[in-house]
């Protein structure tokens, strides 16, 4: 198996990621048009268990670019299914600024692998690489008021 392109169905749209057979590197909110269905690994073992709200562990994810990613991942993850937080406080976690927290989220490469859709801004719903739809409709399925934080 090459570094090759899947789709999976999911209850808010049509999700693709990455898979070389050892590790996820990609996911993308979208579907593309070369993308392959398969049914028999990791990724499809943990969207199916997200999408039926059922803790199961991560598929084999690439590494984090930067060691600052690395830290983020480690902190967006231990967000709960359900929760949020502000670009602040993840910012004030992580000793960073709010905007550096907001431009490292949106080059996040797998995202609801690694939660970035969980951050909110103080006054609103912020940003999302993916698209607002799709944080709203990830938000709402994980059963999050739009704009609570915590």
């Amino acid at each position: 198996m090459g570094n090759e392109i899947f789709r999976y169905m999911s209850p808010c749209g049509v999700l693709t990621y990455r898979w070389n057979g050892n590790i996820c590197s990609g996911m993308w909110l979208h579907d593309k048009p070369t993308a392959l269905t398969d049914n028999n690994n990791p990724v499809i073992a943990w969207l199916d268990a997200y999408f039926d709200k059922k803790p199961y562990p991560l598929p084999p994810l690439a590494t984090a670019r930067t060691p600052f990613q690395a830290r983020m991942r480690t902190a967006l993850l231990a967000i709960p299914f359900g929760k949020t937080r502000t670009y602040g406080k993840l910012a004030t976690t992580l000793n960073s600024a709010p905007r550096a927290i907001g431009q490292s989220l949106g080059a996040n490469p797998l995202p609801l692998l690694i939660p970035c859709h969980r951050i909110l801004a103080a006054n609103g719903i912020g940003g999302f690489s993916c698209g607002l739809d799709w944080k709203r409709q990830l938000l709402k399925f994980e059963g999050v008021a739009e704009f609570a934080t915590a």
